[in-house]
């Protein structure tokens, strides 16, 4: 519980930066300069006022020098990724606590700070592609390196080869299967998904062939209902849609959800996995 809440806290601190991430980025400009301004008067913002969902409420969604309105997604990356980071920390750390020996222990350490690390850029990501319908290299080229070493380093602590060999083919069959239909119809899918779905299915292929399965599935369902979705409300079939967020929410129904439902639909035929 304490583990919890106190990534929790540290996820609301992580949400902070991600607002400039999530600003900056898209628009080209560095992430560590020049310090956080107003948008409106350019004032730079104080650090008592830069305090992670805190400030916000405080300051009532306004600037402290000009009163323009600061918008309510500040304060909502921030809620979202102590939420997201509470959950991870739910799912990973027990498994932390339960190592046996220190080589298990560290082991376990970085595959909860992998799992950390993907929590944090899919709710960068997310909030990108919902906003310019892009996801950019800089976020998801670079996750390929950290996932990466991070797994390596976990797999060679516990000669956790087969789990690595899984993670290897997930990267490789969720890209594929994604790379596929972009090839056949171009605009169909970006070649930002593409680039995406091997980071995915390298972290679900990590966890098993039940989560990669459950996740790759999961963000085409989702993403196919909110297309029809869109018809029904007479978008049109036309409508530009951001894919990557239905991914990475139906990768994380893999990550949390894997096991037990493909276990439930095996089970509505009499099988087992």
């Amino acid at each position: 519980m304490a583990a919890t809440l106190v990534l929790g806290a540290f996820g609301s601190i992580i949400g902070s930066f991600l607002n400039v991430v999530i600003y900056r980025v898209p628009r080209g400009r560095s992430l560590v300069s020049p310090a956080s301004a107003c948008g409106a008067c350019g004032h730079a913002i104080r650090w008592y006022d830069n305090i992670p969902l805190i400030s916000w409420l405080a300051l009532r969604g306004r600037c402290r020098d000009c009163s323009a309105r600061i918008s309510v997604r500040y304060p909502l990356i921030e809620l979202a990724t102590a939420v997201a980071f509470a959950v991870v920390a739910v799912r990973f750390v027990p498994e932390v606590f339960a190592a046996g020996g220190a080589a298990a222990i560290v082991a376990s350490g970085l595959v909860l700070a992998a799992f950390l690390y993907l929590a944090a850029i899919s709710i960068s990501l997310a909030a990108i592609d919902l906003e310019t319908l892009r996801l950019p290299n800089a976020i998801v080229l670079p996750a390929y390196l950290v996932g990466g070493v991070l797994l390596v380093a976990a797999a060679v602590l516990t000669s956790a080869w087969a789990q690595l060999a899984t993670a290897g083919l997930g990267l490789l069959i969720m890209g594929g299967v994604y790379a596929i239909p972009a090839l056949i119809r171009p605009n169909a899918i970006g070649g930002g998904d593409v680039k995406l779905a091997g980071v995915l299915g390298l972290f679900l292929g990590w966890l098993g062939w039940s989560a990669l399965g459950v996740g790759i599935v999961a963000g085409f369902i989702l993403g196919g209902l909110f297309g029809v979705a869109l018809i029904v409300a007479g978008k049109g079939r036309s409508a530009r849609v951001a894919f990557g967020p239905w991914m990475l929410a139906g990768a994380w129904i893999g990550v949390f959800a894997g096991e037990a439902l493909l276990a439930g639909y095996l089970g509505l035929f009499g099988l087992t996995a």
